[in-house]
Formats: C-alpha cells, sequence, structure tokens
C-alpha cells in the first residue's frame, strides 16, 4: 500500500505538503500540487481513512445498514442517502443484514436471530470507526434494538424506534391513504373497498386510518364489510377481489400495487374491464403500475427523499452541539404523491 511518505519523497516535497494537496488545502503552489497529484494518480495512492480517523477522531464515514436491498424500497433510500453524504464530503459504508434472504418473513418475530445479525454488523461498524449510522428497515414496524441510546449518532429509515436518541424518518401512511380516498370520492364513487396488507402491519393500520379519516370528513358511513386483509403479495389480491365485487363496491383501494396487479389478473380473466367496469387504484407506485393496461392509478412513496431526509438529519446530529439538537423522540413524516393514470372512471351517483 503506497504511503503518503512515498509518495512525498517521489517528488521532493515535506509529508505536509502532500498532506495539504490531498485535502484541498491552498496553501500549495499550482506546479508543487499538479507534480503531488500526478504521483498520487500514478501510483494509486488512497487515503487510510480509519488510521486518519484514529487521529482525528472522526473519518467521515457514514455506515448504511440495510436489512436487506432486495426490497424494492432499499435502493432509492440508499441512492437517496449515499448522495446527500456525497454532496456533504462523507463517504459511505454499506452493509446489507440479508434479512428476507436468509429467513423470508420468518424473522419478524425472532428477536434472536435477528440480534445475532445485526449486533455483528453493529460491532464491525463501531471497530472501523463510522461517525455516524443510518439503518434502513424493509417494512415500518417498531425496532426495539435501538431503543437505547447508541454509542454514536444513529437515524432511522421507513421504520419507527419511539427513542429520544434515534430519529426516525418514514412515509406519511395516513394522509396518503386519506388522500387517495379523497381522490376516489372526488370522481364520484362512494361505494370504496379497500384491500389492505397483514391486519396487524403498520403500514395497513395506518392506511386504514386514513381511508376511514377521508370517509368521516365526505359524510360517508365506513361498512366493515367493505375491507379485507391480504398478505402484500399479487395472489391475495387475485383471490380477494371477487367477494369484494360482490359487496357492490365500485372502486377498490389496493395497499400496494402487487395486490392491485392480483386484481388486474381477476377481472382480465372475467371480461371485468378495469377503469370502466370497476375502479382500482394501488400504493407504491412499483414499477409494474405504469405497464399495467390500463395504467394503475397510485399514491407514488418519495424513497429517496427519505434517505436523504435521513442523512441530512444524522450529518446535522454529526455536527451540531448536542444542547442546540431537538428534544424528544424525533419522527419525520414524508407526503407521498397521487400519480393519477387511467384505472379509475368518474361516476354520478
Amino acid at each position: 500500500m503506497v504511503t503518503i511518505k512515498e509518495i512525498a519523497g517521489e517528488c521532493g516535497v515535506s509529508v505536509a505538503t502532500v498532506s495539504n494537496v490531498i485535502n484541498g488545502r491552498a496553501n500549495v503552489g499550482v506546479e508543487t500540487r499538479k507534480k503531488v497529484l500526478e504521483a498520487v494518480r500514478q501510483k494509486g495512492y488512497r487515503p487510510d481513512y480509519v488510521a486518519r480517523g484514529l487521529r482525528k477522531k472522526k473519518t467521515n464515514i457514514i455506515g448504511i445498514i440495510a436489512e436487506d436491498i432486495s426490497q424494492f424500497t432499499t435502493p432509492a433510500i440508499m441512492e437517496g442517502a449515499m448522495a446527500y453524504c456525497e454532496e456533504k464530503k462523507y463517504r459511505t459504508m454499506i452493509q446489507n443484514l440479508r434479512l428476507y434472504a436468509r429467513w423470508g418473513e420468518s424473522w419478524f418475530d425472532n428477536e434472536s436471530a435477528y440480534r445475532s445479525v445485526v449486533t455483528a454488523v453493529m460491532q464491525e461498524m463501531l471497530s472501523i470507526r463510522v461517525d455516524g449510522l443510518l439503518y434502513i428497515a424493509g417494512h415500518a414496524r417498531n425496532i426495539r434494538y435501538f431503543s437505547d441510546a447508541m454509542p454514536i449518532p444513529t437515524v432511522m429509515a421507513y421504520a419507527y424506534t419511539r427513542s429520544a436518541h434515534t430519529p426516525a424518518v418514514v412515509i406519511d401512511d395516513e394522509l396518503a391513504a386519506c388522500e387517495m380516498t379523497r381522490y376516489l370520492i372526488s370522481m364520484g364513487h362512494r361505494r370504496i373497498g379497500i384491500l389492505g396488507g397483514r391486519e396487524n402491519n403498520i403500514h395497513t393500520r395506518t392506511r386504514l386510518r386514513g381511508y376511514q379519516r377521508a370517509l368521516f370528513e365526505e359524510n360517508i358511513l365506513y361498512n366493515p364489510g367493505w375491507v379485507r386483509y391480504g398478505d402484500w403479495e399479487e395472489n391475495s389480491g387475485y383471490q380477494l377481489a371477487g367477494s369484494l365485487v360482490k359487496e357492490g363496491v365500485t372502486a377498490i383501494f389496493c395497499m400496494n400495487d402487487q395486490m392491485a396487479g392480483g386484481m388486474y389478473r381477476y377481472f382480465e380473466e372475467r371480461a371485468i374491464r378495469v377503469g370502466e367496469d370497476i375502479s382500482v387504484v394501488g400504493f407504491d407506485n412499483h414499477d409494474l403500475a405504469k405497464f399495467c393496461s390500463p395504467g394503475l392509478t397510485t399514491m407514488e412513496i418519495p424513497l429517496a427523499e427519505i434517505g436523504s431526509e435521513a442523512a441530512a438529519i444524522l450529518l446535522e446530529r454529526l455536527e451540531s452541539d448536542e444542547e442546540n439538537l431537538p428534544k424528544g423522540v424525533l419522527e419525520r413524516s414524508i407526503p407521498c404523491r397521487l400519480i393519477e393514470r387511467e384505472s379509475v372512471k368518474r361516476i354520478t351517483v
């Protein structure tokens, strides 16, 4: 590994001069700077960030821990966080826990299995002296692991901690569901069915509250018979579409696009036209939404913004005095955006 001392010897300058050039300080002549940068390029010199961090007690490295990068929400959140860190001159180091790849969904209630993986990764991040941690969850839930004071600043993305020590950035599920339901009402629908994910899931519960709130505000009686619960997968949309149609609903709000896709398949097999005979909307703005025929009206989750906002909060905590930071539990909700396509028919009552 090429050292800064070797670069200095190659160029006939002091180690301090090379350090000034590498760190972008202005007190070096133009020709000397060019010579040093050329030697750095030719010899492939890379700073030892860990050693630098030990000296300065700051590495300018942010650790990013993802529960599983195979989750469709994770890459965009990660990209938003990395882009923000890069803009602010912080490097990032990524660890993928692969929780879904290891155990499917069985790990949700297996605290010991979860801790066996996350604790090892946490120890590794701390050993290389990252300045702060950004944790990206695969889905919204309360994560107890980060409830206590962490040894370094930590921020959660896409889940909750309910901890004053660990801020969280989430989406405003309730508002988004309320806005989607209002949209269907504005299109003339008053018999609106809803297909949730698993009944005990935070996304399901908060989106159902938003649906109920919109009905209440528009003086429409909430009918629990128009509510079904699936498992977020396409097949549950296929299996439950018929029972909602039998209830006489004119529109169905699916809490994710995959279940909406299952409904599309059910209706196509029975020559029921989405956007004409029945209206369907989704949630996520997953890639499949734009390729459905007709295009699926849905809610877009601002994933990159969640990542950049989480990174901004983390860097603020790194660069501010503790007494100037907000007190109490900090949860920042990011609003979603309605994407209107062709899957909803305007009707007159």
